[in-house]
């Protein structure tokens, strides 16, 4: 499989992104990962067509206590770039995340997903429950094929495959309800040098299950099953501006027993990309759920 590295040099003086990079090695490309803090591991999840830049404004509140970790899937961030559209499947994604896993020696785990996250975060649960302790599911789904997209997803779907442009910091910007600065949005251009390193974000939502024999649906299938018997801790929080996605959290409100969700119901004045709108409320969110449920 051929692939691209992005230069060490494009991640350099980017805004708020003091974090010191890390490896492991898979199929002989190399996956980043953020690694900061002690204690108790809570594992954060990025989507389309971001990278763990997207966590910055809360990895530092979370990292006070706690072993905070946030990996970029293969195709995004500081991780290799296969170059072929074809190359990225589920499978590539889900075999490399359990090596990640694997390789990390990870347990009890607090688990964060969003977008993408949640489709390759929450099947991992599905596959492996006993890792996990706690689970914060935000502006995500798992289809199961059976559902037609909404008609904000199947525009971004065609776009991502065909246009030929993919300008990645505006896109995100698109996903925000907050503007985004210059810079910020040149961060998230940064592991794109050109075009030929894009092929895994235009590869993500083509791979999203839109019939029910798609390879994906089996693990989506099992992880409803589990999350349908889900007796361990889970927060519920969406935000109120996401025309993508938004209306998934009823969905996980109803699948998971044990789901709570804020108190106002919703991140307020947040899009797609809450963590950018919101990171550091959310962080608020997120600790106080965690001091709910302090399991030995």
């Amino acid at each position: 499989m051929d692939f691209l590295r992005t230069p060490d040099e494009h991640f350099q003086h980017l805004p708020d992104w003091p974090f010191q990079p890390n490896y492991i090695e898979w199929n002989g490309m190399r996956m980043h990962y953020v690694d900061e803090g002690e204690g108790e591991t809570i594992l954060l999840l990025h989507g389309e067509p971001s990278w763990s830049y997207l966590y910055r404004k809360m990895i530092p509140g979370l990292a006070k206590n706690h072993r905070v970790i946030a990996f970029d899937w293969l195709g995004f961030g500081r991780s290799d770039k296969p170059t072929q559209i074809s190359d990225y499947t589920f499978d590539f994604h889900f075999q490399s995340f359990h090596h990640l896993l694997d390789q990390l020696q990870l347990k009890d785990i607090t688990l964060v997903v969003q977008d993408w996250g949640g489709l390759l975060g929450l099947p991992m649960v599905g596959q492996r429950p006993e890792l996990f302790k706690r689970l914060v599911i935000m502006n995500t789904f798992i289809p199961d094929g059976t559902e037609p997209g909404s008609k904000a997803f199947n525009i971004w779907r065609t776009f991502a495959l065909k246009s030929p442009v993919l300008p990645i910091g505006r896109i995100i910007s698109q996903g925000t309800h907050r503007p985004l600065d210059r810079a910020v949005r040149k961060a998230y251009d940064a592991p794109f040098p050109n075009a030929k390193y894009k092929a895994g974000a235009r590869a993500f939502p083509a791979l999203v299950p839109m019939t029910p024999g798609d390879p994906a649906v089996p693990y989506m299938k099992k992880a409803r099953e589990v999350l349908g018997g889900w007796q361990k801790p889970c927060l519920v929080a969406f935000s109120d501006k996401d025309p993508i996605i938004g209306g998934a959290r009823g969905f996980f409100a109803d699948l998971v027993p044990t789901a709570e969700g804020l108190p106002e119901k919703r991140i307020k004045n947040a899009g797609h990309f809450l963590q950018e709108d919101a990171g550091e409320e959310i962080v608020e969110h997120i600790l106080a759920f965690l001091g709910r449920h302090v399991l030995a």
